[in-house]
């Protein structure tokens, strides 16, 4: 998935390219309206976050352009929290969402999947083993049969499976469900949630073969 991220802050280009390009989507980032229409006429993208103040012009005439260019394609405003203006003409425009600042990480990053399922831009089924998430309807299959997982141990699963066959560590894991859980997460409690996902998952939860422990690290899923 590749994404435009519009900024004329440095220092929130640099924190969302690191975490974007972590979650396995290819960043393009410019600071101007002019850098972005131009790119916007040489390369496709499937998503453009953008800005509304720019040094040199605004987000919504980029906004313009990007749906010239691709009409399909989403476009999320990131906003001052207080500029209400702002966000009800960015999404009069056509913008599917907005992200006022600052904002949580995970939460952009869920905010930009959605947006991308929606637009039928990025893969809502993902598959490991007998195991199968539709993420579009929030339906989970082993082989075969609907199994049912509470909220928390869903967005753990979609997690693991969102990056399969990288290592997800116990600090970015805590993150994820933090936001999800809205209260700290200690190290038992981790322990305690993915133990009771494997119970669902796994064919023998004492040899799990989905969620693989990486010893002292965190744990892998897939290849």
């Amino acid at each position: 998935m590749k994404i435009l991220l519009v900024e004329d802050d440095a220092s929130i280009v640099s924190a969302l390219s690191d975490l974007l390009q972590n979650e396995g989507f290819a960043v393009c980032s410019c600071s101007t309206q002019n850098e972005a229409c131009q790119l916007l006429s040489e390369r496709s993208f499937d998503m453009a976050l953008l800005d509304v103040t720019l040094a040199q012009g605004n987000g919504f005439a980029v906004c313009a352009a990007a749906k010239e260019a691709a009409p399909e394609m989403p476009v999320i405003f990131l906003t001052a929290s207080d500029d209400e203006y702002s966000t009800v003409a960015g999404l009069d425009m056509g913008a599917v969402d907005y992200i006022a600042k600052p904002f949580r990480a995970r939460e952009l990053v869920s905010r930009i999947r959605n947006a991308l399922r929606k637009s039928g831009s990025a893969d809502s089924v993902f598959t490991i083993g007998d195991i199968k998430i539709d993420a579009s309807s929030a339906v989970v299959i082993k082989a075969g049969t609907e199994i049912y997982l509470s909220a928390l141990e869903y967005r753990l699963l979609l997690y693991f499976f969102q990056h399969k066959g990288k290592l997800v560590t116990r600090e970015a894991l805590r993150d994820a469900i933090w936001d999800t859980a809205g209260e700290y997460v200690s190290d038992n409690a981790l322990n305690v949630y993915v133990k009771r996902l494997r119970e669902k998952v796994e064919d023998d939860p004492a040899d799990p073969k989905i969620i693989a422990t990486v010893r002292g690290l965190g744990y892998k899923v897939g290849e």
